[in-house]
């Protein structure tokens, strides 16, 4: 599978872009484990024109995670071509556009897939994008804005029409937001369709290598990108994973948190890895875990920080019979 020059070879697993959560330490690690391709946390375009420091810092990349892909939002074709333009100066090796992201404050401004209900805003900004810059142009979206409106198999042809060089889709309405079970049929349906030649990528309720393998004969896609399972697991793209013990896994966090710490500052560094912290399935052999987690999540200093993870070590020992060195 490629988009545009860069070779992801066959069945390539990606790391969804999301707010909060794909910080630089989380996508060097899941870079590390397999991913083929990771996202920054999706940025506003109004922001990154008013040169918000908040939304430029999420935009820093560091080579040894490439490839990667910095998505954007927006409502209005100006500011979103202009943003693009802005994006492109960094170098990312994609520029994704959302047109998928369910929560409120997107979509009820019509950003996001708010934009599903005026589809051709939503064509006119990705034909403009495109002509706008030189690096590919990417698109995720859902299957509709809700079950009466499922517009993705044409929409995928107008999208391609437009210029973009692969889709992702999200096996969901806007109106589901994340409730009950993504419906990979019409993503197999798009792949299907014989005018279709840009990489279909799935999207959904994937949890494992094992999953994604199954939506890979069963489908058809041409990747799986991979989202909520991967908090606080960055190893879940590997396929030996299996193999990393707990004391490796503590350590790949423990990573994750410095060079989020060196890469942003202490405080936001710790607010992006204490969400991964707790809720990594690898805490959850800790005896009464409920109140470590909630420190976890309240904590600001570093030093505390590490500390609550090499006492959570020594207890998971413990547990499991090891000797308490």
């Amino acid at each position: 599978m490629k988009i545009g020059t860069i070779d992801f070879g066959e069945r390539p697993l990606f790391l969804a872009p999301m707010e909060d959560v794909t910080d630089i330490g989380f996508r060097k690690m899941c870079r590390r484990f397999g991913a083929a391709m990771v996202y920054t946390e999706f940025v506003s375009a109004d922001a990154i024109i008013r040169s918000i420091k908040s939304t430029l810092s999420k935009m820093v990349i560091d080579d040894s995670e490439r490839p990667v892909g910095i998505q954007i939002y927006g409502k209005d074709v100006p500011s979103m071509v202009e943003a693009a333009k802005i994006v492109e100066q960094v170098h990312p090796d994609v520029i994704d556009i959302n047109f998928g992201c369910p929560v409120k404050k997107v979509a009820s401004k019509g950003a996001g897939s708010g934009m599903l209900k005026n589809i051709p805003l939503l064509l006119e900004i990705t034909r403009e994008v495109v002509k706008a810059v030189n690096v590919p142009v990417t698109v995720k979206t859902r299957l509709g804005w809700d079950h009466d409106n499922l517009v993705i198999t044409d929409l995928a042809e107008q999208l391609q029409d437009c210029g973009i060089q692969a889709l992702t889709i999200h096996g969901r309405t806007r109106a589901q937001m994340y409730t009950g079970e993504a419906d990979w049929t019409l993503i197999g349906e798009v792949k299907e369709n014989p005018r279709i030649h840009i990489p279909i990528i799935g999207n959904g309720d994937v949890t494992s290598v094992e999953e994604a393998d199954e939506k890979f004969g069963r489908y058809g896609v041409d990747a799986v990108m991979i989202g909520r399972a991967t908090f606080g697991c960055p190893w879940i793209f590997s396929r030996s994973s299996a193999e990393l013990t707990l004391d490796e896994k503590i350590d790949v966090l423990e990573e994750m948190l410095r060079i989020n710490v060196e890469r942003i500052d202490e405080y936001r560094g710790i607010l992006h890895t204490r969400r991964h912290l707790a809720a990594s399935p690898v805490f959850k052999g800790v005896p009464d875990f409920k109140q470590t987690r909630i420190a976890m999540l309240r904590c600001t200093r570093m030093d505390e920080l590490m500390a609550m993870l090499e006492e959570c070590r020594e207890r998971l020992r413990k547990s499991a019979g090891e000797d308490d060195k």
